[in-house]
């Protein structure tokens, strides 16, 4: 993997092997006796973007990630932190159940979204390769809902019951996925959020594919026109249709959280994604269609591989006369 924690005065790329992801005794040894963090969050974030979490730290990795829990906090205080989330869920569920009948007769729009959201999980896929059910399809579409109804931000849309279903997978509880999707929702700046930040994403791919790839920016304004804008998928799911495996996801997603090697990351993701059929794309004159199609195809990616390439992509951003709208955007 490539060492990434760069910064303007220190833009070499250095190669270094990949060391195992943070387990459990690495990730014990960071606290104190009395729970609080012995290592900075700088420090945390580096190692995880570097390497990695392993599978039995990540739920407690990520409530500090996303905000869940205080960097500053105590065992003790994130004891309370977690019974308040706790009670506060409970309160939010009893206050659904109450205003309901409400929604229903009053917002159009309630009972529509409700139908969006009960049509998505009916299609939802549920099953591991042994035909295991992996969740239960009734929680998602209470947290969802609960969600839609609280989040005034971000409404329902096509491809949250897959989000929420990552994190239903990683933890235990129904209020821990409920409060880290809307945590998740805030620190990524609602990047994968289309009437937020999803057409932001789209015209900062522009510019970036313009600033460093003119040759494939001129065929994508062309031939290849429609391609970009048409990639708001990727950014709607978080990519997580990319990915050979959940874990695939939870390493990108756990990266997009530590804000490195910088802010929106999943902007450079996305360019390196692009990158992969640049070549086929120019050889081939493929139209817009045919670009997407390429794109589209882009699955059972390994996540190491990608967060390598777009690290790469901001080590060579750095070095340059960066314009003024991406250095607002990225640095």
């Amino acid at each position: 993997m490539y060492c990434t924690h760069l910064s303007p005065t220190h833009t070499h790329t250095l190669y270094v092997k990949r060391k195992p992801p943070i387990d459990k005794t690495e990730w014990d040894g960071f606290f104190d006796e009395n729970g609080h963090l012995a290592k900075s969050r700088d420090f945390i974030c580096v190692n995880i973007l570097e390497r990695g979490l392993h599978p039995t730290v990540r739920t407690e990795a990520w409530k500090f990630l996303t905000g869940y829990y205080s960097w500053q906090s105590s065992q003790d205080e994130r004891l309370t932190v977690d019974s308040t989330r706790r009670k506060n869920y409970e309160a939010l569920c009893q206050m659904y159940q109450k205003i309901q009948p409400l929604l229903e007769n009053l917002h159009r729009n309630f009972t529509e979204t409700r139908n969006n959201i009960t049509y998505d999980i009916k299609k939802l896929y549920d099953k591991d390769p042994l035909g295991n059910v992996l969740i239960d399809k009734k929680r998602l579409e209470k947290i969802l809902l609960l969600s839609y109804v609280c989040n005034t931000q971000a409404e329902y849309q096509q491809g949250f019951h897959e989000m929420v279903m990552i994190f239903q997978l990683m933890v235990e509880h129904d209020h821990e996925t409920f409060w880290l999707f809307q945590f998740f929702l805030q620190k990524t700046e609602h990047s994968c959020v289309i009437n937020i930040g999803v057409g932001k994403n789209l015209d900062m791919l522009n510019t970036l594919i313009n600033f460093l790839d003119p040759v494939f920016a001129e065929h994508l304004k062309g031939k290849g026109a429609g391609a970009v804008p048409s990639l708001f998928p990727w950014f709607c799911l978080c990519f997580q249709r990319a990915f050979k495996t959940f874990d695939d996801v939870w390493r990108l997603w756990e990266v997009l959280l530590t804000g490195k090697p910088c802010r929106n990351f999943q902007v450079l993701v996305a360019y390196s994604m692009l990158q992969m059929v640049r070549q086929q794309a120019l050889q081939e004159s493929m139209t817009g269609d045919d670009i997407l199609l390429a794109c589209n195809h882009l699955i059972d990616l390994d996540a190491d591989e990608l967060i390598s390439a777009a690290c790469v992509v901001y080590a060579e951003l750095i070095q340059k006369d960066v314009p003024q709208s991406l250095k607002d955007f990225f640095l």
